[in-house]
């Protein structure tokens, strides 16, 4: 059972990314799914929720309007769409689910 997240990197202010978090070894449909990140230095925050079905979302107020979360249950993924990126949007990305962790991606944001 694990979540491997990919698509990180380095990227300019005002650039986008697209995550991706790939599950395997659950029921992937069945649960929740939310992304996290955390800055060194800082407290890991809560970015992301989406629920099991894709139906409903929702965002830290850092992020709202810049980010989206989506998944695509048939490939049990899940991903989130980081567009107006900033440099304090630099941090390690991380996928939860089912009280699963990944082992996180890079996202650095800088000129």
């Amino acid at each position: 059972v694990q979540l491997v997240e990919s698509g990180g990197g380095l990227v300019q202010p005002g650039g986008s990314l697209t995550l991706s978090c790939a599950a395997s070894g659950l029921t992937f449909r069945w649960y929740d799914m939310s992304w996290y990140r955390q800055a060194p230095g800082k407290e890991r925050e809560l970015v992301a929720t989406i629920t099991a079905t894709g139906g409903s979302t929702n965002y830290g107020d850092s992020v709202k309007g810049r980010f989206t979360i989506s998944r695509d249950n048939a490939k049990n993924t899940v991903y989130l769409q980081l567009n107006s990126l900033k440099p304090e949007d630099t941090a390690v990305y991380y996928c939860r689910g089912n009280g699963l962790w990944g082992q996180g991606t890079q996202v650095t944001v800088s000129s």
